[in-house]
């Protein structure tokens, strides 16, 4: 026979109850014992021992001062040597009082916090895990920890009752927290919405060591080489210095300042952008071949450039990339071979009018940042050129504030095998800058065209306040975003693009809107949470691209596209609304959108307009608040609304381009958030201002 304790516990608030009695009964138990539990302070709290085994019926009775029995209940339990979870037990009454809630066991298990707020995916929390005995006094022992769904939360021990919980996919679960047998639980809800990215800080601090002047004819590499951190190299405005020129590793964390001998005030001011127009005014550093301007020793840190001008000699044809911030090749392998801290701002960057340049700036580092900066004549034939691209660097990145011409992709993530195992470019910001295409490129076909900026690995990134101007069908069909998880050949299975927000950008003259595919041929993660808001699209058409014109198109092979979301887009497209491609896309919403039927409206190949192709390819989708112009109602789903011609909306001015809503029109405040529906033109100005000039 072996014997074990139970601690009982009862609150006996808001009752009469007077005496507590417990009794036990079993079939091996020859007698029925009972316990009179003591009450003190409105709480019956006591210890009952008792012999462990199965199926003990216990049975508890209240009593008020004159021996009335007020309350009664009872619960079957098996009871364990040693240690025993805590269960529940509720005495009803039987004279119209207030139920009594009772526990019996061992100790208990609690988890703090006990409420967590909403996560989006990559946060993390630390959970704490406290255990009491049956007299209320706290236990040390080791807590196992488990999640419900691995797929929305996973969790890690951190100690003996800690835990690190992070979250890495959309949806409602719990985690357990237990020890001997007893358990506490905790419901976690992670959002849909993409995770924002952490934002490089690129404040300028002025130097604080010895200025290293370097006239033309200088050795500027001999600067390089002796400037110490916290030191500034000023190089001659109007100079030549004909590179490669190898940024060297130094010791410390001070900044190394390379900058234009012009004053500061007669240069843009920090925020400003830089154009040719300075020109005069800047060092210009040369490549004569088809090797870099400016590159990086591994590792090497902390530089920034302020006003120069970096550039391909007149006579050069083909050029495999000016600036080159960390190593795309194999040869950068691992984390403590990236180069980071890197910031050119303010700057004129740019090929030759004939040659070919595969990229104006390669971003393979860490840290780094492009902004205020002018990037043009990044183009060739035959092969992708990109004014910015990056795929062997972990970031963040910061691309704010540029122009940016590239022929192929004018900023592209991915496109090459990182050689670094498990690398994904990520927390990238990318705002305020003017994406473009020169119409000389179309009319002379000069130079080989594909998109205005494609994700085929990223992770965090935020799309911001930017214009993205001309694209039309050359190598590729005129999209002018393509996201997508681009295992390039093979090796890269963790490639992906998740977290992607794109909010307050203008889209021009393009052939096709938005281009997203889960993945291409090579095992990859398929792309996740993704989300537009107040995104003004234009001239999206046919004119660009003979038989596109096509707004969004969506390509899920695996069915494992997910959360796909837009809200309040206008957008007007003259062939298609949205494209189905391919596949069913996971948690797809459609809201408070204004925005063309166009002539096939939601387009999939096997299934018919609207509902059916809504039905068949985005299971349990959100279509609500939009105005689709055009679009026969019949065909849709209700809560929306269907204005026959763009007359009928009621835009202030469409004429002329002002498409906010008229305090006449029907949809005025009709939104599903009690705005209106299409873009929030008041946001979209405050970022977009001034962006192409």
């Amino acid at each position: 026979m072996v014997e074990t304790s139970l601690l009982v516990r009862a609150n006996l608030s808001g009752t009469a109850v007077a005496t507590v009695v417990l009794e036990i009964t079993a079939p091996d138990l020859p007698t029925t014992p009972a316990f009179n539990i003591p009450i003190a302070n409105s709480v019956a709290s006591g210890t009952i021992t008792l012999r462990a085994g199965s199926g003990r019926t216990i049975t508890m009775h209240a009593y008020d001062a004159g021996g009335v029995e007020t309350h009664r209940g009872s619960v079957t339990i098996d009871v364990h040597p040693g240690a025993n979870a805590m269960v529940s037990l509720v005495l009803m009454p039987l004279t119209g009082e207030v139920p009594i809630e009772v526990t019996l066991g061992s100790f208990t298990v609690t988890v703090a916090p006990t409420t967590v707020g909403t996560l989006t995916v990559g946060d993390t929390i630390t959970l704490t895990a406290s255990i009491l005995d049956a007299n209320g006094n706290p236990v040390t022992g080791q807590v196992v920890w488990a999640t419900l769904a691995p797929t929305i939360v996973t969790v890690v021990s951190t100690g003996q009752q800690t835990g690190r919980v992070t979250a890495v996919g959309s949806g409602e679960t719990g985690l357990v927290a237990a020890y001997g047998g007893v358990a506490a639980q905790t419901t976690f809800a992670v959002s849909s919405d993409p995770a924002l990215p952490r934002l490089l800080n690129t404040q300028y601090s002025p130097p604080t060591g010895s200025t290293i002047n370097v006239p033309e004819g200088g050795d500027f590499q001999a600067a390089l080489n002796n400037a110490q951190p916290g030191d500034q190299i000023v190089l001659e405005a109007g100079a030549s210095y004909t590179g490669p020129f190898t940024l060297p590793v130094k010791g410390g964390a001070g900044w190394i300042i390379i900058r234009t001998s012009t004053p500061d005030a007669e240069l843009p001011a920090e925020g400003q952008r830089m154009k040719p127009s300075y020109a005069a005014l800047l060092p210009k550093i040369v490549t004569p071949n088809g090797g870099a301007a400016i590159q990086t020793a591994p590792g090497a840190h902390h530089y920034r450039f302020i006003g120069v001008e970096v550039a391909v000699a007149d006579g050069v044809t083909a050029n495999n990339g000016l600036v080159l911030f960390g190593d795309g090749s194999p040869a950068q392998f691992a984390l403590s071979q990236v180069p980071h801290d890197l910031i050119l701002d303010r700057s004129y960057i740019h090929g030759n009018a004939t040659g070919n340049l595969s990229r104006c700036v390669s971003l393979n580092s860490a840290s780094s940042a492009v902004i205020d900066s002018y990037l043009s004549e990044c183009h060739a034939q035959g092969s992708d050129a990109q004014a910015i691209a990056g795929w062997n660097g972990p970031g963040p990145f910061k691309i704010v504030n540029n122009y940016l011409e590239g022929s192929g992709e004018n900023v592209m993530f991915g496109g090459a095998n990182p050689a670094i195992a498990n690398l994904i470019p990520s927390d990238i910001e990318i705002r305020r800058n003017h994406f473009f295409k020169p119409l000389a490129w179309r009319a002379s076909g000069a130079w080989t065209v594909k998109n205005l900026l494609e994700l085929k690995l990223g992770r965090r990134v935020l799309i911001q306040g930017n214009i993205f101007e001309n694209c039309w069908a050359d190598a590729q069909t005129g999209f002018a975003l393509v996201f997508w998880s681009a295992n390039e050949s093979g090796p890269t299975t963790w490639a992906q693009t998740s977290d992607v927000w794109v909010r307050e950008n203008i889209i021009r003259h393009v052939g096709a809107g938005l281009q997203l595919t889960d993945k291409g041929d090579f095992p990859a993660l398929p792309v996740a949470r993704v989300r537009f808001d107040n995104n003004l699209w234009l001239d999206v058409s046919s004119t660009w691209s003979t038989q596109f014109g096509h707004l969004f198109q969506l390509a899920s092979n695996t069915g494992r596209l997910t959360a796909i979301t837009f809200h309040h887009q206008t957008g007007f497209a003259d062939t298609t609304l949205i494209t189905i491609a391919a596949g069913a896309t996971q948690q797809f919403q459609f809201v408070d959108n204004i925005v063309t039927h166009a002539t096939y409206g939601i387009k999939s190949d096997d299934a018919a307009d609207g509902l059916p192709s809504l039905n068949l390819h985005t299971p349990g989708w959100r279509f609500a608040g939009n105005v689709v112009i055009g679009a026969p109602s019949a065909s849709y789903p209700g809560g929306n609304f269907y204005p026959a011609s763009l007359g009928d909306v009621g835009f202030v001015d469409a004429a002329a381009g002002d498409y906010r809503l008229a305090p006449t029109s029907p949809y005025k405040s009709q939104a599903t958030d009690g705005t209106d529906p299409g873009v929030d033109f008041t946001a979209l100005l405050f970022w977009t201002n001034g962006v192409d000039q």
